[in-house]
Parts: C-alpha cells; structure tokens; sequence
C-alpha cells in the first residue's frame, strides 16, 4: 500500500485542526465553567437545563408575588393591631361613663374623646400600602373604601380581596366591609332591647345556654305589675307561650328555648324587653357614633345611662371581637406565606441543582482532560512539521 505526500500532509493536518478545536473547546469550557455552552454541545442536556431555567424563573416570579402579599399582610395586622387598641380605648372610655357620680357635662368629655377615637379608626381603616392601594380596599382598592357620611360612614369599596399573582391563593388586601362594617349584633346568636322601659329594669346581654334549643323566633317579655306584685309573660312571635305570668325576681335568669338573660331592677307596669336573633350588620363607626351620640344626651335617668352603657358594651365588645377575628386571618394567612416562601426556596434549590448537574463543568476533568489534549496537540504540531520536511530537496540535502 502506497502512501502520497500529499495525503500525509492532508491527514497530518486534519488532525491538527482537529486537536486544536479540541483544545479550544476545553479552553471555552474552562473559562465559561459550563459543560454545555450552546445546544449543539449536548442537545439533551441543553434541553434539560433550559427546562430548570424555566422552573427556577417561574419560582422567582412567585417569590415577588408571595413577598407583595407578605408585606401587605404585615402592614394590614399593623393596622389591626393599632383598631385593637383605639377600639380598647373606647370600651375603658364607655365604662368610666357608666359611673353614677358623673355629670352630663363629664360625660359630654368622655363623648368627645369617642369621637376622636372614632375619627382614628377611620383613619386607620382607609390605610394604605404606601403605593396606592387601600389594605381594607377589598378588590377595588384604588381608592379610600371608606367615606364619612352624614348617616354614618359607608364602604364603597368591592367585596372580597386582591389576589396576588402566583400560584398561590394569597391576598394583597382584606374585605374592608366584613371586617369593620359586619360584626354581628347582641352577644352573637341573639340580642337584646329595652323597647319600653318606664320603671328601673335593665336587661342584660345574655347567652346561650341550649344551642339545640334555639328556634331563631324574636320572643318579648311583657311585665305587669298589680298590687305591688311583678310579673312576666314571654311571647314568641308575638303569640303566648308556656311562661305567663311568671312572678319576677330581679338579677334570676329568665330562660326561653336555648336562651338565658337576666333583668335586674323594678320593671314598671307595660314595660316590654325583647330577644331577638342576631344579625351581621354592626358597624364599628356607628357603635361609636350611638355611643358618643348618647352621651351627649342630657337628663336621662340612672336606668337609662345603665342600659345604654349595657347595650355600647356589648356592640363594642362585638366589634372588638370581629376586629380580633381579621387579625386572627392574616396572622394565619401570614404562615401561610411563611410555608409557601419555603417551597419556592426549595423548587428553586432543586431547579438550580437540576441546571447545574445538566451543563456545569467538572474542573478537575476539565483541566486533566486539557492537559491531555494539550500533550496530543504539542505531538500533532510536530508530526506536522516532520511531514512538512518530507521533501526530494530535504532528502538531497540531507
């Protein structure tokens, strides 16, 4: 078998071209520290890491999301926080008022100082996140929800809330209308009133002792007195029932299918009382407004500053107890935040281990690897120069 000049230098330079593309790559590799530095490398592993690329940039995108609606949530409990204790000052401010030594004039002060607990709270109710939008905005929550009205203050904002743009259900705002404007009525099942009240009676607010009992039916208690003897008859729905005529003893506990409340004082003849089913329709603002509205009202009796006090109580405590509730939401919203940070963490570790493991180099491989190529490349250059003395002249002179 003959072999020409010519392909001796073609094949001696193939193979240098060649080692040195080899080396080349090694050199781009090393200095990139990726295996893979374009698709024609390792299309599979190209594709695979593209794919963890995606996943990690999608976590990411999530994590913005869940951190808007973490600091929302932050900023709303704040907020509730705060309605926690100007509500807190309001309850101390009502009881003080209860007290029989108080003039009208002291209560008119105790008023004023409602009223201004009452102005904070609506301040605090149209916060915003500092970029534009109201926490308690509910899903229209660009501008303040709540205004100050002649009647009273009303939400005009839109019922529900502002979800943030991941895959999690979270949200970036609250209902403002089911957290200040819908605490229920009463002590929560029922209510009670003073629809007639001439005498010294006071009716308190009541509780469920029988929840099976309860019928949801508006029931009066009617008193008579003749003689000098008291007594009552409850009527449910207006029609009689078994209790007629039942002799009254002030402060003992009068109970009526599921339910229990205590009238203490002297009821004059004709007074009537009511327990009636309670209802979500409790306004923070308007518990306020009633209770400072009341206290400015001048001449009224013992009984009936003791009733109103009873009544303002048990709205404020209601109140309280809605405003407790939302914070009581977002502090469970806020673990829930808490436990959706660490699974993005977690999918976004993965992710990046996966693009790693596809297309980072081994730089131990790779320099051993490199210095091998260099050693063929160094051994290709000089079979190509021998070759490139393989000549009749070379041969002569030699």
């Amino acid at each position: 078998m003959r072999t020409s000049t010519a392909n001796s230098y073609a094949t001696s330079l193939e193979s240098l071209v060649n080692r040195q593309a080899s080396l080349s790559q090694t050199q781009e590799q090393m200095t990139s520290g990726k295996r893979v530095n374009r698709a024609s490398d390792d299309p599979a592993a190209a594709a695979r890491a593209e794919r963890a690329l995606a996943t990690e940039r999608r976590s990411v995108s999530s994590q913005r999301a869940v951190d808007a609606s973490n600091n929302a949530m932050a900023l709303t409990d704040s907020a509730l926080g705060n309605a926690g204790e100007l509500l807190q000052a309001a309850r101390e401010a009502i009881v003080s008022a209860g007290n029989a030594t108080y003039t009208d004039a002291e209560r008119s002060v105790v008023a004023a100082r409602i009223a201004d607990l009452r102005s904070e709270l609506l301040a605090v109710a149209n916060r915003s996140d500092g970029a534009g939008t109201y926490l308690f905005g509910g899903q229209g929550a660009n501008q303040p929800p709540f205004i100050d009205a002649p009647g009273g203050v009303q939400f005009r904002g839109t019922t529900g809330a502002m979800q943030a743009a991941s895959g999690e259900a979270l949200p970036l705002t609250m209902d403002g209308e089911s957290t200040w404007m819908q605490a229920r009525t009463g002590n929560g099942v029922f209510e009670t009133r003073a629809v007639v009240s001439t005498g010294s009676a006071v009716i308190g607010a009541g509780s469920v002792n029988n929840p099976a009992a309860l019928t949801g039916s508006t029931y009066r208690i009617d008193f008579s007195v003749v003689a000098g003897a008291t007594t009552y008859s409850v009527l449910k729905d207006g029609l009689p029932t078994a209790q007629s005529n039942v002799a009254y003893a002030s402060g003992q506990s009068i109970q009526v299918d599921g339910m229990a409340t205590t009238i203490t004082g002297a009821p004059a003849n004709g007074d009537v009382f009511q327990l009636a089913p309670s209802t979500s329709s409790l306004s923070v603002f308007d518990v306020l407004d009633q209770a400072a509205a009341g206290l400015k009202t001048r001449n009224r009796s013992t009984t009936q500053i003791a009733q109103a006090n009873a009544v303002n109580l048990s709205n404020l405590d209601s109140v309280l107890g809605q405003s407790l509730a939302g914070r009581s939401q977002v502090g469970a919203t806020m673990n829930r935040i808490d436990r959706v940070t660490e699974r993005l963490s977690a999918l976004k570790l993965s992710s990046q281990t996966e693009r790693s493991n596809a297309e980072d180099l081994d730089m131990t491989q790779a320099i051993s690897e490199f210095a091998n190529r260099q050693t063929g490349y160094d051994a290709a250059l000089k079979a190509y120069s021998m070759v490139q003395r393989l000549s009749l002249f070379n041969y002569v002179n030699g």
